[in-house]
């Protein structure tokens, strides 16, 4: 096992109320991250932007934090322990690497050294029962078909977090504990004071689920020039890209394939909106407030997590089919880019991030660990 630590204060120290109840305390939480990227990382990756901004708000309130993930650091305030040197992203989509990171993982987890897993991996909640530590698990994709079959069959200990409340809808059934939207730091993201001039931008993961094609029929439509920016790097978004997206493309589609997070922020500014026609129940899209806080508005048709954050007519437009695509892409240039910008840092910030889920945990904590008592534990 290969293990690298970095973090402050070289070890963990939980501080117990008399009566040995968490409330009152610090929490120590065992933030698990899957295998495949940085946190934050350098390009594409919203599940890990929004865990770097989680762990380093949670931080920042005195919790004591350790991520464990892959790699050899991480860019977080949190101590951190790596299950292996080498990002995994060359092999993502595979089950072992996320296996054989969640076994290594909870060889560290003991109730000595935390009191509470929070989870962000895939099978993750269905080893969570192998745990002497309780585990909430945040649901990051939709819990429907074989993920939900998974889902369906987790210990009935493990409380899961819905990141919108449409995802929640699709199986409302599974062991929910809280609904805590995705959030940013907008203060480290560049914004615009005027609307941009630029072409139509597509920002996501090349996929059928993300509807490049529909954006290049509703752009031309519309006679707008598109960029096509997206990832690209799996064998299934490679053969998409090659079979359905390269035969449509023409002088009016630019493409910029895997572009980091730097490009991806410069092309946002620019762009005159942020399209995303999605075929599919979108459980968040951490791109849309990407998108808004950099003062670009939004055209999205009406799917999954979509409508819990666009404001219709004000940072963005809202479609019920591709035929109206066209039409929204013309219109949305005039919505006023302070209004997306104050949006996103009213509704979906890392302090309302962080309240969200250190109320889950704490609550969750409370509810399914017996007072002990009260002895500082260190972990190192």
């Amino acid at each position: 096992m290969a293990v690298s630590t970095s973090g402050p204060g070289g070890g963990l120290v939980a501080r117990n109320r008399e009566d040995g109840s968490v409330a009152g305390r610090p929490l120590r939480i065992a933030m698990v991250v899957p295998p495949w990227l940085s946190v934050p990382p350098a390009g594409y990756g919203g599940l890990e932007h929004v865990v770097a901004g989680l762990v380093d708000g949670l931080t920042a309130r005195g919790h004591l934090v350790t991520l464990f993930g892959t790699g050899e650091q991480s860019g977080t305030t949190a101590r951190y322990v790596s299950t292996d040197a080498e990002l995994k992203f060359h092999r993502m989509g595979e089950a072992l690497p996320e296996l054989a990171h969640l076994v290594q993982v909870n060889q560290f987890v003991t109730p000595e050294h935390f009191d509470v897993v929070h989870d962000h991996t895939t099978i993750g909640p269905l080893l969570a029962g192998r745990r002497s530590v309780p585990t909430v698990a945040t649901v990051h994709g939709n819990p429907v078909g074989e993920y939900g079959t998974v889902l369906g069959d987790i210990d009935r200990g493990v409380g899961l977090v819905a990141i919108s409340h449409a995802q929640r809808r699709l199986n409302p059934r599974l062991p929910w504990v809280g609904t805590v939207h995705n959030g940013l730091d907008i203060e480290e993201i560049p914004h615009k004071l005027t609307p941009g001039r630029g072409p139509v931008l597509w920002l996501a993961r090349f996929s059928p689920d993300k509807g490049p094609d529909l954006a290049i029929r509703a752009c031309r439509a519309a006679g707008l020039p598109l960029i096509l920016a997206g990832k690209c790097n799996e064998p299934a978004e490679r053969r998409y890209f090659d079979e359905v997206v390269r035969p449509m493309l023409g002088d009016d589609v630019t493409v910029i394939l895997d572009a980091d997070r730097r490009d991806s922020f410069r092309l946002l500014l620019d762009a005159r909106c942020l399209v995303l026609p999605i075929q599919w129940e979108e459980p968040f899209g951490v791109v849309m407030l990407e998108a808004m806080a950099t003062g670009t508005p939004v055209v999205a048709l009406r799917r999954g997590a979509v409508s819990e954050l666009i404001v219709p007519g004000r940072t963005g437009l809202i479609c019920e089919s591709g035929d109206e695509l066209p039409g929204a892409l013309r219109n949305v240039g005039g919505l006023d880019p302070a209004v997306c910008v104050a949006h996103v840092a009213e509704n979906f910030s890392i302090a309302r991030l962080v309240d969200g889920y250190e109320t889950v945990l704490q609550r969750f904590v409370a509810a399914v660990v017996p007072a002990r008592e009260p002895a500082p534990t260190t972990f190192r």
